[in-house]
């Protein structure tokens, strides 16, 4: 990731080849306890909001951006320290109908934070939203990157 910023001037746009930033959260209830997910339209799987920066650098509020607009949710904030919970460098298939060759994605993982009595709604990017527990998190089958992600997740909520 700090090859690829020391590199790269545009790596915060999804025009920059073979990879980008990209940002992502993990919004949890405002107790911690739960985790609210997307069942993916396009991936047909469970995932953590997220996507691409757009040009923007500060990661933290492309995750909000992002977050917000795929959940529906509003008020949504980062813990105090805001740091990244996870980095993540996973590959993305080639997609003919862009025009974008296989890349990679370098995305930076964040916690957000659900105001209490937060209420969701589906964007055009999901099939599904549900709130689950690490161990319901988990038992979806996640690949190696969420299953890091949730991992770190339970070790953050005990601290």
């Amino acid at each position: 990731m700090l090859g690829l910023l020391a590199k790269k001037a545009d790596c915060f746009e999804r025009s920059c080849f073979p990879g980008h930033f990209t940002a992502s959260a993990l919004v949890l209830s405002a107790d911690g306890e739960r985790t609210l997910l997307t069942h993916h339209r396009i991936l047909d799987r469970w995932l953590q909001f997220g996507g691409h920066c757009d040009g923007e650098p500060d990661t933290l509020l492309g995750a909000l951006r992002e977050a917000e607009e795929e959940s529906g949710l509003t008020g949504l904030h980062a813990p105090a320290d805001g740091r990244p919970l996870d980095l993540d460098i996973h590959p993305i298939p080639a997609n003919p109908r862009r025009g974008e060759p296989e890349h990679e994605h370098f995305d930076v993982r964040y916690v957000l934070i659900a105001p209490p009595g937060a209420t969701p709604r589906i964007s055009a990017e999901s099939k599904e939203l549900r709130w689950f527990t690490p161990e319901e998190m988990l038992a979806t089958g996640p690949d190696a990157g969420l299953q890091r992600l949730v991992e770190k997740w339970i070790r953050w909520r005990s601290r």
